[in-house]
């Protein structure tokens, strides 16, 4: 069921993503899932690779320069988004990621909507973005909205390389908005 009635989607300040209580939480456990996934299973954060780590410990320094969404069900963080800082009209949604109680409410479609809007607004023509082959349900939505698979840019085995354009905003519809 989609249920998005309680759910704001927020960008904390530059600077203050250390503060944003339960972002470090999910960044683990995007991690820790996905290494699990990878077939290389950690016992915790202390045990991620040191640039994951890096995300969980420090994300104000993981990912400055770029744009940190969270999904707030009231006080509790439901999920998060990164979108990179535009480079040659083009950025990368990382991260995308929703606490497994809050799957099924909408949580990841409004973070991406709120990121394409957000990359809209910074100027920004093309947002792609890379997946694991296995995550299907993930590659569905990216699909659904707009993503189709491209020529890769990362190497990696297994990795889906996904990309599409990016509408202008609408100034009627945008007013307010930051």
């Amino acid at each position: 069921m989609n249920d998005r009635r309680d759910l704001a989607v927020v960008r904390p300040p530059a600077g203050s993503l250390a503060t944003v209580h339960g972002l470090s939480a999910l960044l683990a456990d995007y991690h820790l899932q996905t290494e699990t996934e990878k077939g290389r299973p950690v016992a915790d954060a202390a045990a991620l690779p040191a640039a994951y780590r890096a995300e969980v410990e420090d994300p104000d320094g993981a990912f400055a320069g770029a744009t940190v969404l969270v999904a707030r069900d009231g006080d509790t963080a439901a999920g998060c988004v990164v979108v990179t800082a535009p480079v040659d009209g083009r950025a990368e949604i990382k991260r995308l990621w929703t606490a497994p109680g809050f799957r099924g409410r909408g949580v990841a479609s409004a973070l991406l909507d709120a990121a394409l809007a957000h990359a809209a607004r910074s100027g920004v023509r093309t947002v792609r973005l890379s997946v694991w082959r296995w995550r299907t349900g993930a590659v569905s939505l990216y699909e659904r909205l707009g993503f189709s698979v491209t020529a890769s840019w990362d190497e990696r085995e297994e990795l889906v390389c996904m990309e599409r354009t990016v509408e202008e905003p609408n100034p009627c519809t945008e007013r307010g908005r930051s």
